[in-house]
């Protein structure tokens, strides 16, 4: 049985769609999100990289009432248009802007989707800082890595090692 692909994932994939963001969760990583985060109850779980919001329809579709979901991007337009997406949805925050700035008031999390591409160049340092937001015994889920590629890929050997 395959867990059936939310409404609001639908609504989300559709709007990277028509701004060409090809980026988007593929169905395979909404599932995941989806069974980590109902795994995980009353617990408190940020995004890192909305996009225009897939991850986050999967997540938040997992999670009971009145658990807050905070999800962070950079990018402002694409933010808006996250945040227009959840209007109706007072558990999703979309916040807009660094997230080394925003999350860390708000940390600890029990469930972490790093999803954003930039922490990439700086794996060291934004691994770290993204490791350190985790509650103990927390989870983080990294998407977006490509095997393949030619040398070796510093953030894929930051999480591993």
């Amino acid at each position: 049985m395959t867990l059936p692909e939310p409404p609001l994932a639908a609504r989300a994939l559709a709007l990277a769609k028509e701004h060409g963001f090809e980026r988007s969760s593929i169905p395979e990583v909404g599932r995941l999100l989806h069974v980590l985060a109902a795994g995980r109850g009353r617990a408190r779980v940020a995004e890192i990289g909305t996009g225009y919001g897939a991850g986050t329809a999967w997540i938040a579709s997992a999670l009971p009432p009145g658990v807050p979901l905070l999800t962070v991007e950079l990018d402002e337009g694409r933010a808006a248009a996250a945040t227009e997406l959840f209007r109706d949805d007072p558990d999703v925050h979309v916040l807009t802007g660094d997230w080394r700035e925003l999350l860390p008031p708000e940390a600890p999390f029990d469930l972490l989707f790093l999803d954003g591409g930039h922490w990439k160049h700086r794996p060291e340092q934004d691994g770290a800082a993204a490791v350190g937001l985790l509650a103990p015994g927390g989870t983080i889920v990294v998407d977006d890595f490509t095997p393949g590629r030619p040398g070796l890929d510093p953030a894929r050997r930051f999480i591993l090692e």
